[in-house]
């Protein structure tokens, strides 16, 4: 616990300067909306007690205790009775809480279940941080008041071009919930490989998760059923919900690979690139994978891509069944066929009480405002955001400068990606987001749901180069995500990522180190 004491006295030091908007306070990333720093130490004992109300969620309990046991076990024990105490009561935000710590006892309030995790998360992480005299944590004393900017604060996985598995999926979800993180965006099919077991269509997963983005031959590689009821079930707990995409109509190579007959074809770059608009079929095959998907994942939410259609739809000109549909509904070019197939995909998903999700594409579909929640991934494209904000959709940011961890995050490295103009994802800039320059957002604040960070794999081939690519860059997110605009302070953030840094070396989680670069260099990338 040494090694984080400095970084503790620091922060300390910071906040009795009694400035807030340094954002320093103690070592909690994101940094809280209020913290008021009381003086002395609760003295916690690594044998402690937990209480609370019988109206908090079980397992808020549970994951607590399991996260929390290097450094101390917790038995539970009746009301006021206890080190830790826990109230449900009203009259916070939903995800809102307090945190008392005083010198005899901790006491956590908040009106709901996810309200208390993340207080028990803010807590978590003083534990982790404290020093240790005695055989006794020192928790500082202090007052927090907490509520989050932004509803939806993501991640992004894309394990199609590269699979990662349960261990990696389950770390990372461990991670978003320490850094109050809620909205996990499961990339499960695109090219490269085929990731979800659909019952009905097993070759999807037998043939289509052959391959990788580096190596076409790779045996395949997917999840199970079973599988992502364990990883649903783990994110639920932690108060994640999981949204799954399902990419269409372009990006379906590996589909098409599994069930050729529902190919649409593609372009000499993106062979077999898309589904076939004109064949009846296609749309009863794709509901019924949907239908599959509904029944795995609880969020109201399901993903269907919708981006890029035109990197392989040549070949739907010379398709006689896209002609007699063109013919048939007066389509009058491609990309009316476009519009027709995502409309009728949507009304499927809509159809099974859920609600589409699609990039800044969809926009153009003239889908209706009500039934879509638009993701605006196109940095270049700032009046595709405003089209989307003017149009009434309601909105996720997640723009590819800075949002998109799969391009570089220091000028000297060379693996990852760079924008035309030289542009990357510094981590400064991931933390400033959203910049001043976007002031169609305050005038469309409440379409604003939140923002998510986009971890595609093409350059991310291993355990190794996805942590690296992915941390400290999450911490700076998550705290552009939760914590409001004027409690923001990027020197504060550089004190308080320092013991989270050490915390990440004791997990054996690879990162890069913004202080010294050279002692966590960065890992090479795919060979492709």
């Amino acid at each position: 616990m040494k090694k984080y004491l400095v970084a503790l006295i620091l922060t300390i030091c910071v906040s009795c300067t009694g400035s807030k908007k340094n954002g320093a306070g103690i070592p909690i990333i994101p940094q809280p909306d209020s913290v008021v720093q009381k003086g002395g130490f609760f003295k916690l004992d690594k044998k402690a007690t937990i209480s609370c109300s019988e109206n908090v969620k079980s397992s808020v309990i549970d994951v607590f205790t399991d996260e929390v046991k290097d450094f101390l076990s917790l038995e539970k024990v009746n009301k006021g009775e206890s080190d830790i105490d826990i109230n449900i009561e009203p009259g916070k935000e939903t995800e809102g809480y307090s945190l008392l710590v005083r010198k005899n006892k901790i006491l956590i309030s908040a009106s709901s279940s996810n309200g208390v995790f993340y207080g028990l998360q803010s807590l978590r992480q003083l534990i982790i941080f404290s020093e240790k005299k005695n055989e006794k944590l020192l928790i500082p004393c202090c007052l927090i008041n907490d509520a989050p900017r932004y509803g939806w604060r993501g991640i992004m996985l894309d394990e199609s071009r590269h699979f990662f598995g349960i261990g990696k999926v389950e770390q990372m979800l461990d991670m978003m919930a320490l850094h109050k993180l809620n909205i996990f965006h499961w990339h499960l099919t695109d090219c490269a490989g085929w990731r979800i077991e659909i019952k009905k269509y097993p070759k999807l997963m037998t043939v289509g998760g052959i391959g990788n983005h580096t190596d076409p031959d790779a045996p395949a590689a997917y999840y199970t059923q079973d599988q992502i009821a364990e990883i649903v079930k783990y994110a639920s707990d932690r108060f994640i919900q999981i949204v799954p995409e399902i990419d269409m109509p372009g990006h379906a190579a590996a589909s098409n690979k599994a069930y050729p007959e529902f190919s649409g074809g593609g372009s000499e770059a993106y062979p077999e690139f898309t589904f076939n608009p004109g064949k009846e079929g296609t749309y009863s095959y794709l509901t019924d994978i949907l239908k599959e998907v509904k029944g795995l994942f609880p969020s109201p939410y399901i993903h269907l891509g919708g981006d890029e259609v035109h990197f392989g739809n040549q070949q739907w000109s010379t398709n006689q069944q896209v002609k007699s549909l063109m013919k048939k509904n007066n389509l009058a070019d491609l990309k009316a066929v476009e519009k027709y197939f995502v409309r009728r995909m949507a009304d499927s998903i809509k159809s099974l009480n859920k609600t589409t999700v699609g990039w800044d594409e969809i926009i153009d579909l003239k889908l209706a405002p009500k039934d879509v929640i638009v993701m605006w991934w196109r940095h270049e494209k700032p009046a595709q955001l405003d089209s989307a904000l003017i149009k009434n959709y309601r909105v996720v940011l997640c723009p590819r400068i800075p949002l998109y961890f799969d391009f570089i995050q220091h000028e000297t490295h060379k693996w990852g990606r760079k924008w035309g103009d030289g542009a990357f994802a510094a981590l400064r800039t991931v933390y400033d987001f959203p910049p001043d320059s976007l002031s169609i957002l305050k005038e469309h604040s409440s379409q604003i749901l939140g923002i998510q960070a986009n971890l595609w794999s093409e350059v991310i081939h291993n355990d190794r180069r996805l942590d690296f690519m992915t941390y400290p860059r999450l911490s700076a997110m998550a705290e552009a995500a939760w914590t409001k605009e004027e409690n923001k302070s990027y020197d504060g953030f550089l004190i308080r990522i320092k013991p989270m840094l050490n915390y990440l070396k004791e997990k054996n989680i690879y990162y890069f180190d913004p202080f010294k670069p050279e002692q966590n260099p960065e890992p090479e990338g795919p060979s492709k």
